[in-house]
């Protein structure tokens, strides 16, 4: 058997405070021993375990890697406008008239993701 991914990891100035926007966003938890000023902080999700670590050298260039979230709930749309009150920011608008496309956000730190069209959005066209 091959190896299995136990973490994504996200380079942070906060961590705590970077994990914390994501436990929200994506309804995850925060490690019950996690605390602001800690070093690393882990968010549990249905999907994914992230694992954010504190790095003192400031993001300069796009991601390598980034997220792409599919609302579960809620509308692409709907999604995009809750992640901005969480504290997100846009960074690029890439839907289209007719539906398709996505939203580039970035977090609190600045790394870019996307939020892309629910399941029931994509089956109805």
């Amino acid at each position: 058997m091959g190896s299995l991914i136990r973490h994504v990891t996200v380079d942070a100035a906060d961590p705590f405070v970077l994990a914390s926007f994501w436990a929200q966003a994506l309804d995850g938890s925060l490690a019950v021993d996690d605390f602001p000023g800690d070093p690393e902080a882990v968010v549990t999700t249905a999907a994914a375990t992230l694992l954010f670590v504190r790095v003192d050298d400031r993001k300069a260039v796009k991601n390598r890697v980034h997220l792409d979230l599919q609302p579960q709930d809620r509308t692409r749309d709907e999604e995009v406008e809750r992640l901005l009150s969480l504290g997100a920011t846009l960074q690029g608008d890439h839907r289209r008239p007719d539906g398709t496309g996505w939203v580039t956000l970035y977090d609190p730190e600045g790394n870019e993701f996307c939020v892309e069209r629910s399941a029931a959005e994509l089956a109805n066209g």
